[in-house]
């Protein structure tokens, strides 16, 4: 029987208003709680956070955090905890294609969720035999998400062997605990194919020749059950679960850090907080509390970290370039992965050697394509983002090297077709060292690498040894990275609370 907090849980307290705290916030509301959410920024979304870049032509709206939405269900499952609809409270656009794929060799492959489209993409730019093979990796990551989503991802843990069942035996067989890179090679052989159906793994941090099989669910997710984007950009995703839950009952306190936790008899009774700029120290009362920063501010709340045989090993960094450009430029899907000649060689650079990438792949987002309102009338909205070592793996000087590195990915941008350099307006640049001086470990925006010792019960659990009553959320804990994990994880940390909670049933889309 899975754990769950014991004693009385009528007020919890949730630390942090990210997509992970709101979720847990929404769920908690729905099974009958009063909850406090206590947040140290001006407005709710966490990672999915927000910046206005204002010049003379006007502003642009940038999301600093993630630009990639998929699973919208999951969204839709959160409301429903308070008795709403996602298409409520966000105006979600379905991206086709959902990506753009650029090669060095010139040749582009738009990247379809929906099945027939996708295979005459595929067929037109790569020939019958790899429109064969695409319809075969379709039907294994189709199946992947099916024996994984309730199982594995979408439940808690409390030891290894909570796996054994049907779906582990369904999952073996498909070669869920084989290496993805392989897996799909043998079905895609075009190595262009390859790297769209498995680069996802970087998400994860690891590089898909020796990922899980299992990781193909996040191409499942971003492929096959579709790209969004709600209109007034990512930040209206954390705006609008505020929103919800302030409605049901929730009170969102701004402007306040947890600096502290009071407990007794090994449970927490209170939650120390202080406004951001120090002092006016103060404290909440609670039942149980719910704890979503990153693990190392977690630990420093809680007073330890758990003893682990082999320390924690962080996922890679990013830089990120948002840039506002004088005009736009409609030849730019709304997400291109531009991929270089490279590709082994990448991920060995940033994630074993603590290198920048000689050959960077990089993913450049144009928000506006979709929702031009975010830039001045005329004008255009870039977000491009090259993975990096995280700053345990790389040594470098950001304060030095970021001005020079932003120049350099302008000049590869501008190699490979997209010379966007002399247009830039204004821009704003984010490196590792700015990730680490919001809060996040080893300077990731990613938290902790998905090897193998850290997936599934293996990795950081979701709750705390000597406090029964406090639950972690967030990418840091069960089920790990990315905006489906981090509302699944919310749901995850009210049901220790709660007990279990009624779901939404989750059919996969491109199904």
């Amino acid at each position: 029987m899975t754990h769950r907090v014991p004693g009385r849980t009528d007020h919890v307290v949730v630390v942090g208003a990210g997509l992970a705290g709101l979720s847990a916030a929404l769920h908690l509301l729905g099974a009958g709680r009063r909850v406090t959410v206590l947040e140290r920024e001006e407005h709710p979304g966490g990672r999915a956070g927000r910046l206005d870049l204002h010049t003379v032509r006007g502003t642009y709206r940038v999301d600093t955090g993630p630009t990639v939405l998929t699973m919208p269900d999951l969204l839709d499952e959160a409301f429903a905890a308070v008795g709403e609809k996602v298409q409520e409270r966000l105006d979600l656009v379905a991206l086709d294609p959902a990506y753009r794929a650029r090669f060095a060799d010139g040749s582009t492959i738009d990247v379809h969720t929906d099945g027939e489209a996708m295979a005459e993409e595929v067929r037109a730019v790569c020939g019958p035999r790899a429109a064969q093979g695409y319809v075969r990796m379709r039907d294994w990551l189709t199946q992947l998400y099916r024996a994984e989503i309730d199982s594995f991802i979408g439940a808690n843990l409390d030891s290894p062997l909570d796996l054994l069942g049907r779906d582990l035996v369904r999952l073996a067989r498909l070669g869920g605990f084989g290496r993805l890179g392989p897996r799909v090679a043998r079905m895609l052989p075009d190595e262009r194919l390859q790297r769209i159906f498995s680069f996802q793994a970087l998400y994860a941090g690891v590089p898909p020749h020796r990922a899980l099989g299992a990781y193909g669910v996040i191409a499942y997710m971003d492929t096959i059950g579709g790209v969004f984007f709600p209109r007034g950009g990512m930040r209206q995703v954390g705006r609008a679960m505020a929103d919800a839950a302030v409605e049901a009952g929730a009170e969102i306190v701004h402007g306040r850090v947890a600096t502290g936790l009071e407990r007794r008899g090994g449970r927490v009774t209170a939650v120390r907080h202080e406004g951001v700029a120090g002092g006016d120290s103060d404290r909440l009362p609670c039942d149980a509390v719910v704890l979503t920063p990153d693990l190392p501010v977690v630990h420093r709340l809680v007073g330890r970290a758990p003893r682990r045989p082999v320390p924690l090993r962080w996922s890679p960094s990013a830089v990120v370039l948002h840039a506002g450009l004088r005009r736009a430029r409609p030849d730019l899907a709304h997400h291109t992965i531009s991929f270089g000649t490279a590709w082994r060689r990448t991920f060995r650079e940033i994630i074993d050697d603590g290198r920048l990438m000689s050959d960077p792949s990089l993913l450049v987002t144009r928000p506006t394509a979709t929702d031009p309102a975010l830039a001045p009338v005329g004008a255009d909205l870039l977000f491009v983002l090259a993975p990096c070592p995280n700053l345990e793996r790389g040594r470098i000087d950001w304060a030095r090297v970021g001005p020079a590195y932003r120049d350099e990915l302008l000049g590869v941008l501008a190699d490979r077709g997209l010379d966007v350099a002399g247009e830039v307006e204004v821009s704003h640049l984010v490196t590792p060292a700015d990730w680490a001086a919001a809060g996040h470990a080893a300077g990731t925006p990613f938290s902790a690498a998905h090897t193998f010792a850290q997936t599934g019960p293996f990795r950081p659990r979701n709750l705390v040894r000597g406090l029964s009553n406090a639950v972690l959320a967030g990418c840091g804990t069960t089920p790990g990275v990315g905006i489906p994990p981090v509302l699944i994880s919310g749901r995850l940390a009210a049901e220790r609370v709660t007990g279990p909670l009624p779901r939404g049933r989750r059919v996969p889309t491109g199904s």
